[in-house]
């Protein structure tokens, strides 16, 4: 199947940035909602790609930019809270992970109904389940669970969805959901933070060092969304996307030092002052890097339950061979380093 015009919510962000230009690439039309145009710039210059400032919180606005579209792609996700919920009783606020990866998903696929489109990817998360510990992870899986009973038809030309509290029918709705391990390449905020922050402490006390992670690059998983979105075999699926290996986040810190030169000691935390530190950078003031709830998603490994549980076609590339390209550029004497390679010195 050919979609052509394809709204995408969360293209201006790490992974959004290189789907819309492999989409752009194949000649499609994109249509890109952000709210924040300026962090776009480097894809208005796109022939085919148009950037919209626009409130995707609000239904009447998303009813507006769907039209004329026939596929979207939902890239929008938080890792921190700056409005927590609460459950402590029913009618208690609803907070950032609630708002966006439940309500939004939940208004995506009305506004998809409303204008008759077909095609729906989804960007969940790995260990996403409505039972986790982590109010991220347990937000992803609600969220996750809406997209699928979306796509899931009462008959080969029909399906029934939920428009507040009663069920209605509705157009075909044919979804994909990606669950990648976390994702790495440049211009990420994780590879990068450990690479700084070894530069930074020669001595790193790490919490959650034997916490294990499957990285997968940010390519792959652009790649991924994109041979997917016209194959009908991925129509209904559920995708794990991970990386070939499997590191310690110890590991990882690590590596991200050695490759930038720095050679930091690392101090495994125990458990409880693992939840300790992260308690103790959860009110640190500026921009969060680890909270209470990082820590509970940590307790479960970040990792593929089988090889490749993904599209035929998704061969991940090694951390290894990718990680050095950036991570080295990413500090003065990598960039200096860089000038003097390409100057044959």
């Amino acid at each position: 199947m050919k979609f052509k015009n394809i709204c995408v919510l969360g293209g201006s962000g790490f992974v959004g940035a290189n789907i819309v230009r492999m989409l752009a690439a194949q000649g499609c039309k994109v249509r890109v909602l952000t709210r924040n145009r300026e962090r776009a710039k480097d894809l208005i210059v796109l022939p085919t790609v148009e950037v919209i400032d626009a409130d995707i919180h609000d239904p009447a606005q998303l009813k507006q930019y769907f039209l004329g579209m026939d596929a979207v792609i939902n890239l929008v996700g938080i890792l921190h809270e700056t409005r927590p919920g609460r459950t402590d009783k029913p009618s208690a606020r609803r907070g950032d992970f609630q708002r966006v990866h439940v309500e939004l998903p939940r208004k995506i696929v009305h506004a998809c109904t409303e204008h008759g489109i077909q095609r729906l990817l989804h960007m969940s998360a790995l260990g996403a389940t409505g039972t986790s510990n982590s109010a991220y992870q347990r937000s992803k899986g609600i969220g996750e669970a809406l997209v699928r009973e979306a796509g899931m038809p009462h008959s080969d030309n029909e399906r029934w969805y939920l428009d507040g509290p009663k069920f209605v029918r509705g157009a075909r709705l044919y979804t994909t959901i990606f669950r990648p391990s976390v994702i790495f390449g440049r211009g990420d905020s994780f590879l990068t933070l450990f690479a700084a922050l070894t530069q930074t402490f020669p001595l790193v006390p790490l919490g959650n060092a034997h916490a294990r992670f499957q990285p997968v690059w940010v390519e792959d998983v652009a790649r991924a969304f994109v041979s997917a979105l016209g194959d009908t075999a991925s129509f209904g699926q559920t995708y794990d996307l991970c990386g070939p290996r499997v590191y310690t986040l110890q590991e990882l810190v690590e590596l991200a030092g050695h490759t930038v030169g720095a050679h930091p000691r690392i101090i495994a935390l125990c458990d409880m002052m693992s939840y300790w530190q992260a308690w103790a950078m959860e009110y640190k003031p500026g921009k969060k890097i680890m909270t209470r709830d990082n820590y509970f998603a940590m307790q479960v490994d970040n990792i593929c339950s089988g090889e490749f549980p993904s599209p035929a076609s998704y061969k991940p590339a090694a951390l290894e061979a990718i990680a050095p390209e950036y991570l080295r550029d990413s500090h003065p004497r990598g960039r200096y380093q860089a000038f003097r390679n390409r100057a044959g010195r």
